[in-house]
């Protein structure tokens, strides 16, 4: 069990609901800045040696709090930013507790491990508590897009650390995660030639069907028994039943579980762009996330978290999960990075989003037993 005092499950849904009450999408830095203020003035309150990076390209500020101590650091890494526009509060999702789940946007992806992260090394901090390694956490704004202003400074931070703790939420059963597929992102672009449907067809090069016969060329790349799966969506293309369609496009998801198919998989795609008989296809992105895969010294960390559950009174199954996270950047640098330890519950992105609250200070115990005691 940890030395430091964490505090029971009421109290921390208090100060989280404050959190998820500061709606914080992606697309608005200065909301983003609004909470990150808040977390930078707590942590400079306890002694927190704070660095506050600018945001650029329209994203929020990224902010890195060291506690002393030498050696390589144990980092702990969260995002504040979420999927939920302004005015979800207000509308369809209030914040809310019935019974054991408390609701709200972001409050499961990822505000309940962010501010366990952030409430860990506070209270490290206050209690004067003594750990192995310095701790260094970090507070991302943008991992919902793919982390684009983060990555550097995660992958920075990362480099020469002992460790890895990504509070990303919970899986089921409350599984930690050991291992996460690649992820890819695409984007298709293409350019027919617009014509009258009726009079004039067979002068038009309809860009609409040539995204159909591209769609179904990606969907066929999918193999489920190897692990690998695409989605194409959204799709847009044309304008009026009757003008053949100048110009089409699509967004394209691709998971893997290996950097070799993950780079088999991106020329492929990328490949798929040309010109053909007055079509003109462009194919932009690639691999987004590196695989995350599990390793001796990630199932090492993986049975550390599980005593110090046990302790706390409950069990820790561990995963592998098709989605991405920010794990995913450093455990391909090869630094020891465990995953999901954020609160249980379900609904990530989606309307009925919530955590099982009472569950807080239990899984808050467990990353802070982490923290003080990774050696």
């Amino acid at each position: 069990m940890p030395a430091t005092k964490i505090g029971s499950p009421e109290r921390l849904l208090e100060e989280l609901r404050f959190w998820v009450e500061q709606e914080t999408p992606t697309t608005d830095a200065g909301a983003v800045n609004r909470l990150m203020d808040r977390c930078e003035t707590d942590l400079r309150a306890v002694g927190g040696a704070v660095t506050r990076m600018p945001g650029r390209d329209g994203y929020g500020d990224t902010l890195l709090c060291r506690t002393p101590g030498e050696g390589a650091p144990v980092v702990v890494a969260g995002h504040l930013d979420t999927v939920w526009d302004h005015g979800t509060l207000a509308s369809s999702m209030p914040f809310r507790v019935d019974g054991d789940k408390a609701y709200g946007p972001g409050i499961y992806d990822m505000k309940a491990g962010s501010f366990m992260a952030f409430h860990s090394v506070r209270e490290i901090l206050r209690q004067k508590t003594p750990t192995k390694r310095p701790l260094a956490l970090l507070l991302t704004p943008d991992e919902e897009v793919g982390s684009p202003t983060s990555r550097d400074i995660i992958e920075a931070t990362a480099r020469g650390a002992r460790a890895v703790l990504i509070p990303e939420p919970a899986g089921a059963g409350g599984a930690c995660v050991t291992a996460r597929k690649g992820v890819g992102r695409f984007e298709i672009k293409i350019q027919g030639i617009s014509s009258h449907a009726g009079g004039n067809w067979a002068e038009g090069r309809s860009a609409v069907v040539a995204l159909s016969r591209l769609v179904l060329r990606i969907h066929e790349l999918t193999d489920l028994q190897a692990g690998i799966t695409t989605n194409v969506a959204p799709v847009w293309g044309g304008t009026r039943p009757n003008v053949i369609p100048p110009d089409a496009g699509a967004e394209v998801d691709l998971r893997v579980p290996t950097i070799a198919e993950g780079e088999r998989l991106e020329k492929l795609i990328l490949g798929l762009a040309g010109e053909q008989d007055g079509i003109f296809v462009s194919i932009t992105g690639g691999m987004n996330r590196p695989p995350f895969a599990e390793s001796a010294d990630i199932l090492g960390l993986y049975d550390r978290a599980k005593a110090l559950a046990a302790a706390a009174g409950y069990d820790l199954p561990k995963q592998h999960r098709g989605g991405g996270s920010d794990g995913n950047f450093t455990a391909a640098l090869g630094i020891p990075t465990l995953d999901g330890l954020g609160c249980t519950g379900a609904g990530a992105h989606a309307p009925h989003e919530h955590i099982l609250w009472r569950d807080l200070s239990a899984r808050c115990t467990t990353l802070c037993g982490l923290l003080e005691s990774i050696d």
